[in-house]
């Protein structure tokens, strides 16, 4: 059995759970590959990172860096004015963090910090890993690409926006509890709607529409509607109002949250989801017969990229998210009682999962280190 020394990695990025969760996931392999191993992350100052990867049990440090803002406010024109200043400072500190820590690798995710971490790393000569979760990638990532010394992606195709001789296809990590399963056998189909922690509007739309209209075709259907915290009150009164109005919801459960999640992935039939990297890749883990509808607020675009990676493969469908309001529904009905068509979904998705995202990335950092 091989084994690890112990090194030092900066992790960079974040911004978003999309970008974090494989990040802490990746830190957490390091760390049981060997306990001596430290970690240092960098994060922007005030995005969820420096809430979350504390969490986890991990330092992290702020930089003043942030995104161009496309909006005409009097706080995004401020903030575009300073934009310049932010980075130049941004740099400065990452090149003083990199000297004090004195890292074997950096380590970037994606996200406004790392295109500063990164650049700084390179400068000092500092050997560096990317990663990309997205099937297109993001414009950090992208730029960096040319200095890094491997780059793992999710997604074939990846030639077209990085070197392809850095390129290894390593998947996203995720969750190890999230594994096939196979469904109990009962006379009802289970459908799961994951709007993520916040919420998605669109899903929860359709999910109004539908039951103002009455759940047609929803018999023998149970639904497990995620609705998000930002929109649990307002869920909370819909479906008050539905029940007393003699609308069929008595087979609907509704959350915010939902904390066994691969409970749920495996009675689920049929799952709609946004499609952020992680969930697209939870869902292959899953083997799961799934509908993705892309949120169309997101840079570059990246989530009906990803989504229409697993749809030219007959291992997903999509609906958009202009037309989910009216037909997601429908279609999800049309999904759940066509045994053929939910098989052979879950065969395709099932071919492009890729479980040992962290210990590939993981080695992939050793064989840089150890050069």
């Amino acid at each position: 059995m091989k084994q690890y020394k112990a090194i030092r990695a900066i992790i960079s990025g974040g911004g978003t759970g999309g970008h974090i969760f494989p990040a802490v996931s990746i830190a957490n392999k390091l760390k049981e590959l060997n306990p001596e191993t430290e970690i240092l992350f960098v994060g922007a100052s005030g995005r969820m990172e420096m809430e979350k990867v504390p969490a986890a049990g991990y330092d992290i440090v702020g930089l003043p860096i942030s995104g161009l803002q496309r909006s005409f406010s009097p706080k995004a024109l401020k903030n575009n004015l300073m934009l310049p200043f932010k980075t130049v400072y941004s740099r400065c500190k990452a090149r003083r963090i990199i000297k004090d820590f004195k890292p074997d690798i950096a380590i970037g995710v994606g996200g406004y910090a790392s295109a500063p971490l990164l650049f700084a790393a390179t400068g000092l000569g500092i050997p560096s890993l990317i990663q990309e979760q997205n099937s297109f990638a993001g414009l950090t990532n992208k730029m960096l690409g040319g200095k890094a010394d491997c780059i793992c992606v999710a997604y074939e195709g990846m030639e077209k926006f990085f070197p392809a001789g850095k390129i290894v296809l390593t998947g996203n990590p995720i969750r190890s509890s999230i594994k096939p399963a196979e469904r109990p056998e009962s006379g009802t189909k289970h459908l799961l709607i994951i709007g993520g922690s916040l919420g998605a509007r669109t899903l929860n739309t359709a999910m109004k529409n539908w039951i103002n209209a009455g759940c047609p075709s929803g018999e023998g259907v149970e639904v497990l509607w995620q609705c998000g915290k930002y929109y649990k009150a307002d869920t909370d009164e819909f479906m008050r109002k539905a029940a007393e109005s003699g609308l069929p919801v008595k087979n609907i459960r509704h959350t915010d949250f939902i904390f066994d999640m691969d409970r749920e992935y495996a009675i689920a039939d049929v799952v709609i989801s946004r499609a952020g990297a992680s969930s697209v890749s939870e869902l292959c883990a899953a083997h799961k017969a799934s509908i993705f509808v892309p949120s169309p607020n997101v840079a570059e675009d990246h989530q009906r990229h990803n989504a229409m990676a697993l749809v030219v493969k007959d291992a997903a469908m999509m609906v958009s998210d202009a037309e989910a309001p009216q037909t997601l529904m429908d279609e999800a009905m049309k999904l759940i009682r066509d045994k053929e068509r939910i098989a052979r979904l879950e065969r395709n998705i099932a071919a492009l999962a890729l479980t040992q995202a962290a210990q590939t990335i993981a080695d992939e950092i050793y064989k840089i280190v150890e050069k």
